[in-house]
């Protein structure tokens, strides 16, 4: 729960909510505790007991790397690992996807079937024939999803995900500073962890699986 509570806080004082942040940490947490990070008894073994259900994640529509608009709904029918990052970036967003996805291939050895999902924080230049290519380079089953700024931002509110376009004069080659977890979504459950960047696909594997014979 700890950890919970930090990333939110951090979140919250990264977009300027510094007092928001101040206060929750005065009240030591307790919505956070009670609405955001409750822990799922069953998910305990499988994620430490530390951040399993809560109020991650929410209703969305969005486009496809097909054209075709899409729901939360139609996309998350089963396990996923959903990952909000962008086509242009340089380093941290195409390793996180290509770890997900190698998770994802060591979870079909197993028979199961888990979903790798992008959502792009930069809709201004990942329009769906971007993502078309992104995921060709990446894996079959990955689904990217773009749309306008509003529902872009609409979705990342409800991840908790932090994003912002960096300053600079040059209007088509920019970064985007970004949080980058990758979210574990199970279908009637909603969200049941938060992965880092630092954990290997194997171990990504190994939770994934765990929560999915928990469930």
């Amino acid at each position: 729960v700890a950890f919970g509570v930090r990333l939110v806080v951090w979140e919250m004082c990264r977009s300027g909510g510094i007092a928001g942040a101040a206060l929750i940490v005065a009240l030591g947490g307790t919505f956070l505790i009670t609405q955001i990070m409750v822990p799922a008894k069953r998910f305990e073994d499988c994620v430490g007991g530390g951040v399993a259900g809560g109020a991650i994640g929410g209703p969305f529509e969005l486009m496809d790397h097909r054209g075709q608009m899409v729901t939360d709904v139609d996309v998350l029918d089963q396990p996923a690992l959903v990952y909000f990052g962008y086509t242009f970036c340089p380093d941290v967003c195409p390793m996180d996807v290509a770890r997900n996805v190698v998770a994802v291939e060591i979870l079909a050895d197993r028979g199961l079937q888990v979903k790798p999902v992008f959502i792009t924080i930069d809709p201004a230049r990942d329009t769906p024939e971007h993502l078309a290519d992104f995921v060709a380079n990446n894996h079959p089953d990955l689904v990217g999803l773009t749309g306008t700024g509003e529902r872009v931002a609409k979705a990342a509110r409800s991840y908790k995900v932090y994003y912002r376009k960096q300053p600079g004069d040059d209007e088509e080659y920019y970064l985007m500073e970004h949080s980058n977890f990758t979210y574990l979504m199970m279908p009637g459950i909603g969200f049941v962890d938060f992965l880092r960047s630092d954990t290997s696909p194997q171990k990504v594997a190994d939770r994934v699986a765990c929560v999915i014979r928990a469930a």
